[in-house]
Order: C-alpha cells, then structure tokens, then sequence
C-alpha cells in the first residue's frame, strides 16, 4: 500500500513539474521571440513535446506487417509432370480465396483492434489516405489507441488469387460511380458536386479517386453483376479477427463499407470474437430472424449503421438519393426487431448530428476527422 501511495505521489509531482514547464514554454513558443522557422518545442526531448503539443505528435507504431488468412487450396487431377515443369497444370495446387491483411499496432495499444473490409470496387487503400493527401481513418484511430486491421477482400486487391474464374472489362464507368456514390453526377461534359459537398475538389483529387478502384477478379465486371460470395469474404474475415484475437488477446471491432456490409453481418456465422460492428452505408441490413440476425442477436453484438447526407426522394436533383433511402429504411427495420430483443443497434445520419455534406465515401472526405471522433464516441459509449 505504501508503495502505491509512493507511486501516485511520484506521478503527481511528475505531471505537475511537466505542467509547470509546459505553461511558459508554450506561451514563448506562440510569440514573436520564439524562432520563426525552427520554435521552441523542436529543442525539446520528443516525449516533453508530444505531451505539450499532442495534435502534431508523430504517430508511433510498435508493430506492424502483412498477412493472408483464411482461404483454400485447390487441386487439378493428375501428375505433374517435372519434365515439363513450365507448362504442366496436372497435379496442382493453387492458393486462392484468402484475405490479404496489412496491420499497425501503436505504441498507446489501449484500445479494442478495429477491422476494416473495405467495398464494391475498392481495396484497404480508401481507409489509408485521402484523395487529397490527408490523414486516413487507419491513422486517426490509431492515435485514438486501437490497432488497425486493413484487410484486402478475396479476389481483390492483394488478395486476387481466386478459385472462380472472372472476367475483366475495359468498359469505362466513371460516371456511373460517381453518380451512385452521391458525390454529385455529371453534367455538361463535366463533373459535379452536390451543394455543400465535403468532398475534396480538384482535377488531380479527381483523377486519385477513380484511380482508386480495382475489379474483382471472381465476377463478371463486364456486366457489372457484383457476384461477390459472400461467405467466401465472411470466411476469410472471421479467419483474421481469429488470428487477431490470437496475437492481441483481444476481441475486433469489425468495420464494413457498402458491398463488405454484406458478408459483415455473416462473421459471427464463424468466429465469437467479434466485439461490435461499425457499417458505413452497408448495401443492406441483415434480414430479421436470418441466420446471420440469430448469430449477431445470441452474441449481443452492437451495431452501429453510419449514412452520410443526400439520402431521400426529397433530393431531387440527386439521381441515387431514393435508392440510398431505401437501402437505409433497412437499417431502421433491423434496429427495431434487434433493440426489442435487448441488443444495441444505433441509426446514425450524419445530418442529424449536424455532419453534413457527406458522401458514400465520408472516411475520406474533408471532415472524416469529425466522423471518426463520432464514432469513437460511439464505441466508447456502446462497446465493452
């Protein structure tokens, strides 16, 4: 007992003396005898001006890497045939259907690790970074505490070793993205932005966006159908939250955007380490009393659905909004059936929150910081 009483004393004196000098140093630092280009803070130890200067602290990370999880192997029938190693396909295997994981650990590891599954046409990058250089979502929670999973779906990305046999296309389809992601349309030989956007703007941020994209390589890209399995993708995530939990001790929170929604909600089909699910405008809510419901339902996993703005037949001028409407309305019959069964399920439009101008992609747009702390906010509040 008296060695805890030392302890918090030797702390308290510790943060005191820090505070002591922190007050002046700060206030030399914003005047004009403080050198211009090179302050105060720049002479000072690293851990003494991150404690002063916290926002602009350099993000620490303790542990990082890359791996594949889930997955399978198939065979071909057959021998192989040595002498025509180059050539021969008989009596093969092929590793295909995997997750592919690039992963962060902070040096402030105090929180729960947050998985990422990213959507239609898209890979980890869109968590990382913006279109315009900024700060991602993977880095702003990060410095909020929590490790970072970002994961590259089967058949996609890092991950296209694929057991089906797609096909690509060289179709061009810009427009129709843009459009359907409610960032504006285009019009006049030109692209839009809804009023009040908060999507970066600029021909280069432009060109970074559609550059973003990727094609499946298991579905028909041609004809758009989005055959994506989505047990397949459930599989490969419930794997990695597995391998997670092995490494960190830890249960995830799983975070989904648009088309990953889908096989989000099957993950509890396949692992109880699961610790709350965040879903970033999902395609669809899971069906009340469906497999993957009971699954969320008896691990009393919370649920929170996130919608930027532009969503409603009131938006006129907005082609997708009806079709976002609708898609939402499931979210809001999921939530009353899962609240009634004594589980947490929280509906957020961001417009509500007065957060608005957002798009189906707000991870990255000007004020994704605002709906990071958001969700944080959430996650302390809601999960354990």
């Amino acid at each position: 007992m008296k060695l805890q009483h030392r302890a918090a004393a030797l702390t308290a004196a510790a943060v005191l003396a820090l505070s002591t000098v922190a007050a002046p140093l700060t206030a030399f630092a914003a005047s004009e005898s403080a050198p211009a280009e090179n302050g105060i803070l720049d002479l000072l130890p690293a851990p003494l001006r991150d404690l002063i200067d916290p926002e602009n602290a350099p993000l620490r990370i303790a542990e990082q890497g890359i791996f594949s999880a889930g997955g399978t192997v198939i065979r071909s029938d057959g021998t192989f045939d040595v002498g025509n190693y180059y050539t021969s396909r008989e009596g093969s295997t092929a590793h295909v259907d995997h997750a592919n994981v690039l992963y962060q650990i902070p040096e402030n590891d105090t929180e729960l690790p947050m998985v990422f599954l990213h959507g239609y046409g898209q890979s980890r990058m869109g968590w990382m970074t913006t279109h315009d250089g900024r700060e991602g979502w993977s880095d702003m929670f990060l410095r909020k505490g929590h490790s970072v999973w970002l994961i590259d779906q089967p058949r996609r990305g890092e991950a296209g070793q694929t057991s089906v046999a797609g096909t690509m296309t060289t179709t061009p389809s810009d427009q129709t993205w843009y459009t359907q992601f409610r960032i504006g349309t285009y019009l006049n030989d030109r692209f839009t932005y809804n009023e009040g956007s908060q999507f970066p703007r600029g021909e280069e941020v432009l060109d970074q966006f559609f550059r973003q994209m990727t094609p499946d390589t298991g579905m028909d890209n041609d004809a758009g159908d989005q055959a994506i399995d989505n047990t397949v993708v459930a599989q490969a995530v419930a794997a990695t939250i597995d391998e997670v939990y092995a490494r960190t001790g830890k249960d995830s929170i799983l975070v989904t955007h648009s088309q990953g929604g889908l096989p989000g909600w099957e993950v509890p089909l396949y692992t109880d380490h699961v610790a709350a699910i965040v879903a970033i405008e999902p395609g669809a809510a899971p069906e009340v009393g469906s497999d993957a419901y009971n699954a969320m339902a008896e691990q009393n996993i919370p649920v929170a659905f996130y919608y930027g703005d532009y969503i409603g037949q009131q938006y006129t001028d907005v082609p997708a909004a009806a079709m976002w409407s609708m898609m939402a309305s499931t979210a809001d019959t999921f939530t009353a059936a899962y609240t009634a069964a004594g589980c947490t399920s929280t509906v957020v439009h961001l417009p509500d929150e007065g957060i608005t101008g957002n798009d189906h992609f707000m991870f990255q747009d000007l004020n994704n910081d605002v709906i990071a702390d958001h969700i944080e906010n959430w996650i302390q509040q809601n999960v354990q």
